[in-house]
């Protein structure tokens, strides 16, 4: 029989117990920066030499090295993490891109260069100790039983607290005590940069209504009109196709007069108070519901049917969870939640300080043209910009999107006080607020976060610490669910 001590001590050298945030890390780095770039791929400046037509900087491969140092006689070489606390710098690899530039369609230039520094996790991949043995620790100057997970920042060891928030694109239902409407229906919608919050309520006169973004309270058939479902049948069979509901009757009965899905347009476009002509107003409202309303599900004019067909299936929900035939949602239920990573924090960070990288290059490629001159991609990329930024947040916990905190001076009063640091996960909501039943112990919480370790105070309950031995799944990406599901025996409709 084995001792299961003999168990737990195999059980610990061959896992971490903050494997899920080294996974998050380099799974940034090996697939969420490519998307980043993918996403602010083609890159136009207004203001171009005379002599041609169209010009475009176009964002290739990117790639991270790692860590490094250039001294002050410019010879480059490798940097170790002792060394990086010792003389008070980052531990920071390059981030190498290549660019290239299009006149007029054909290729004027390509290289590659450096855009910026990235801060690396210890212990990840991309780390000097990553799958070091303790011999080699011990000689580098570390401790061989340091679990990694941190960041050094000007010789400062800094850790990215884990983030809970109310999962995106997944449409929650449920009873309130304020408002016009007794049940309401809300999701955020997250592609890339954009998380979209959207609404449906019911009034007092029966009809269903949807805000999202400028356009507030327009009634859903109208939006579905719009997206190019008119027949009413066509209604009733995309909300359900073995039932009809009595709610949805009222609602194509107020709207039959909208026989175009230009007429609803042209309707939506007046209740957001465009004041056009009738074509323009027709075209802005188009552009508005491709990109803001479900961006998660696409932002292109052949998504529109998708996202009719997802709106009647929140309706059909919103219905069965008002008339008590399904259960309301709980949003304090873990499934209804997501933590958001160290790779997940740096993503949103690298995202947003890619587009002031890109404005930057902008700004200094047409200031040049101006001047008359054509100048090289080369001469306008600054790469102490990005630097400097992601360094600023992470040195000061200042995030995108007004978060505070969210970098944290690593705890090292002993080592399971080191621990609980790096498994520490936080609410966003105010703890300033009452917010009982966001702090209180949810039976979903066993397994995953510790029952007892939760500060008293303000901020009980909202400051929580994974269980000890917890892993999280990282996000797959959809062709990869629908490969599994398949595996499952899903078969796809025709």
């Amino acid at each position: 029989m084995i001792d299961s001590r003999t168990l737990l001590k195999k059980y610990f050298s061959d896992n971490s117990l903050i494997s899920s945030n080294l996974h998050s890390f380099n799974s940034f780095i090996d697939r969420d920066l490519q998307i980043i770039i993918d996403e602010n791929k083609e890159i136009e400046p207004t203001i171009i030499p005379h002599n041609i037509d169209e010009f475009k900087i176009r964002l290739d491969k990117i790639w991270v090295t790692k860590p490094e140092i250039i001294e002050a006689d410019g010879s480059k070489r490798n940097i170790f993490p002792v060394e990086a606390r010792l003389r008070k710098i980052t531990y920071a690899a390059p981030i190498f891109m290549e660019v290239s530039a299009h006149i007029d369609g054909v290729q004027r230039e390509s290289f590659t260069t450096q855009i910026g520094s990235l801060p690396i996790m210890l212990k990840s991949k991309y780390c000097h100790l990553s799958g070091s043995p303790r011999e080699d620790l011990i000689k580098h100057g570390e401790d061989p039983d340091d679990p990694g997970g941190y960041f050094i920042i000007n010789g400062t060891e800094r850790v990215l607290i884990n983030i809970e928030d109310l999962a995106s694109n997944s449409f929650i239902v449920e009873k309130v005590k304020i408002g016009v409407s007794e049940f309401v229906g809300k999701f955020f919608s997250e592609r890339g940069s954009f998380k979209i919050p959207h609404l449906i309520e019911r009034m007092k006169d029966g009809i269903f209504y949807m805000s999202f973004t400028r356009v507030k309270r327009i009634p859903v058939v109208i939006i579905l009109k719009a997206l190019g479902v008119i027949k009413d049948e066509d209604i009733m069979t995309a909300i359900s196709s073995d039932r009809q509901f009595d709610e949805v009757y009222i609602n194509l009965y107020e709207f039959i007069d909208m026989k175009t899905p230009e007429d609803a347009a042209d309707y939506i476009a007046k209740k957001v108070g465009i004041t056009q002509t009738r074509e323009i107003r027709i075209d802005r409202i188009y552009e508005l519901l491709d990109k803001f309303l479900l961006p998660h599900i696409g932002i292109e004019k052949e998504d529109r049917k998708a996202k009719a067909n997802n709106i009647a299936k929140m309706i059909k929900k919103y219905i069965l969870a008002a008339n008590g035939e399904i259960g309301l949602d709980d949003k304090d239920h873990y499934k209804n939640k997501r933590l958001k990573l160290a790779g997940d924090l740096l993503a949103d960070l690298f995202r947003v300080n890619l587009k002031v990288l890109i404005g930057d290059v902008l700004y200094n490629f047409q200031r040049i043209v101006k001047r008359g001159k054509f100048p090289s991609i080369k001469v306008v990329i600054r790469d102490k910009l990005l630097t400097s930024r992601i360094y600023s947040s992470i040195a000061t916990g200042n995030w995108v999107g007004g978060r505070k905190g969210i970098s944290q001076r690593i705890q090292r009063i002993n080592f399971l006080e080191t621990l609980s640091h790096l498994q520490r996960v936080v609410s966003p909501l105010s703890s300033s607020q009452e917010n009982f039943e966001a702090r209180s112990l949810h039976p979903t919480h066993i397994g995953r976060l510790c029952p007892i370790e939760t500060p008293e105070g303000t901020n009980i309950g909202l400051r929580k610490n994974l269980s000890l031995m917890a892993s999280i799944t990282q996000t797959l990406d959809d062709d990869e669910t629908i490969k599994h599901l398949k595996n499952l025996g899903l078969k796809l409709a025709r």
